[in-house]
Order: structure tokens, then C-alpha cells, then sequence
């Protein structure tokens, strides 16, 4: 468990990025941090592995301070994934996901075929193993970052907007690998995006913030969707419009739920009651999560 204690960050020039901020993040889930640019989130993220240190309050986990960890040690536990994979470029692809076990101790050979091991787990053909990053296609080279965060087997994972510079096709790939991971895994992910149906996709907890970490609302999907807190967060979801604001329709076919402008957006299975059909977000044939 992760839990931010009264968490203050003003940088030097007096911006201050988070005011007082109180979360507890669950283990063995995934947390999202949702919030436009200038909301805090990456901030908040960065103190976990103390590449930012707070002006004031504590980051815990586990019930001890992070403050209390050296900052190396405790940056080698933790997998942390960021937006442009962050690859070393002179290394190839084995040599950059072998980094953290090589760091820890690890011999070559044995960092190696974990590496190799990894390359499975996260979707990569081992024929890439000796690739360069400037080799692969940008979703490759995520996979690579993902890989690398994952080789120490962390409890924590970190993962800032990692899938934000791909195509979108990439990027329903990758989040899809990421839900598998997780089931797979179950890891402790801290994920910050600036992405509300991506933060609905891929979180068990979404905490939405605003200008200076602001908490606005924390949920789960389903809390969110169905009550937002007020006219900011049900404008910043979209409840009032396109695919959030679904409704049914009979037709000679079936039923077909249907989107704001009456668009279909996929057909209630009928092998369970009406009632728990619509209240299970998995029973229509439409994609989501």
C-alpha cells in the first residue's frame, strides 16, 4: 500500500504543483491519476520513487517513509515506465531491460535470460533481443520500456502517460497488454494519463485532479461514471455526451445500446436477466472495460 500523508510540493520559482494532498492507493491494483497538464499528477508520481521530494507531508509505503529509503536502492525496487519508453540508445534491447539486474548484482548470462524472459511475457519476439531501440517501431519500444520496469519484479509500477506518444491503434494494443499484465502480475500500478477513457479502461481506483493536485473525485469507473461529484467532473468525462450517456433500443434484431447521437455501439448479450445485464458493464458487445 501506498498512502500520501498531507503532501505539499512547491518547486523553486514558487509554482506550487501539490497543496496538501492526502491518497491511499491499494495494493495489487491500478490507481490512476487523471488531470489536464498543470494538475500535479506526474509530480505526485515522481515522489513515489523520490525523483521529487515533497516540501512537506509524508509518502509512505508499507508504513515507512519513503524519506527513510535511499534514493537509489529504493528507485532499483520500483519499475517505472515513461512516455517515449526512455531507452538507453546504445544499448540493444536485451542490454536495456537486462539495466536494473545488471545494477543489482545480477551476472550477464543470468540478467540475460530474464531479460529474454521478459521479452516473452510483454508480447516481443526474442529475435529483437539484439536490436537496437532506434530499430523498432515506437510500440515495440514501449513494450521494451514496460519490460525493463518489470525486470527486478517489483511490487510497484510506475507508468507515466507511457502509451501517450503512439498511434491509437498502438495504443489500444498496449493497454490491452497492460489489463493482461496485471491480471497476470498483480502488481501495485501507479498510472498517470491525461486520458479519462483511458483512465476508465485500465483503473480499479481513478482519482481526478485539478490545478495543484487537487482532488476533485476518486472512485472506481463504475462510482464515477454513474455519479459524478459535480458539473467539472461530468463535463471532464463526458457523461452528458457521445458513448457515456448510453440507453437501450429494442429492434427486430435485438437490444442495441446506443450512444447520445443514437449511434449503435454494441448488443446486450441475452444470456443473463435484463436487470443484471444492464447493471454488469461487461454485457454488451461494445468494447470498454
Amino acid at each position: 500500500m501506498i498512502e500520501f500523508r498531507s503532501v505539499s510540493k512547491t518547486f523553486p520559482d514558487g509554482t506550487l504543483a501539490v497543496g496538501e494532498f492526502n491518497l491511499v492507493i491499494p495494493a495489487r491494483r491500478t490507481t490512476v491519476l487523471v488531470g489536464s497538464s498543470g494538475s500535479g499528477k506526474t509530480t505526485l508520481l515522481r515522489m513515489i520513487n523520490r525523483m521529487v521530494d515533497p516540501s512537506s507531508g509524508t509518502v509512505e509505503i508499507d508504513g515507512e517513509s519513503v524519506q527513510d529509503r535511499d534514493p537509489v536502492a529504493l528507485r532499483r525496487s520500483i519499475g517505472y515506465v515513461m512516455q517515449n519508453s526512455g531507452l538507453m540508445p546504445h544499448f540493444t534491447v536485451i542490454d536495456n531491460v537486462a539495466t536494473v539486474l545488471r545494477l543489482n548484482g545480477a551476472s550477464r548470462r543470468e540478467a540475460h535470460e530474464r531479460a529474454r524472459e521478459l521479452l516473452d511475457t510483454v508480447g516481443l519476439d526474442r529475435a529483437l533481443a539484439d536490436r537496437y531501440p532506434s530499430q523498432l517501431s515506437g510500440g515495440q519500444q514501449q513494450r521494451v520500456g514496460v519490460a525493463r520496469g518489470l525486470a527486478a519484479d517489483p511490487n510497484i509500477l510506475l507508468m507515466d502517460e507511457p502509451f501517450g506518444a503512439v498511434d491509437p491503434i498502438v495504443r489500444a494494443e498496449l493497454q490491452q497488454e497492460l489489463l493482461r499484465l496485471q491480471r497476470e502480475l498483480d502488481k501495485t500500478v501507479v498510472f498517470v494519463t491525461h486520458d479519462i477513457d483511458e483512465a476508465i479502461l485500465l483503473g480499479d481506483q481513478i482519482v481526478i485532479l485539478d490545478a495543484g493536485a487537487r482532488v476533485v473525485q476518486q472512485g472506481s469507473p463504475d462510482e464515477i461514471l454513474a455519479n459524478p461529484v459535480d458539473d467539472f467532473v461530468a463535463a471532464f468525462i463526458g457523461a452528458d455526451r457521445g458513448k457515456r450517456a448510453l440507453s437501450l433500443r429494442q429492434t427486430p434484431h435485438g437490444t442495441v445500446v446506443v450512444d447520445a447521437s443514437g449511434r449503435a455501439q454494441g448488443l446486450l448479450v441475452a444470456d443473463s436477466p435484463p436487470a443484471a445485464a444492464a447493471a454488469d458493464s461487461g454485457t454488451f458487445d461494445g468494447g470498454g472495460r
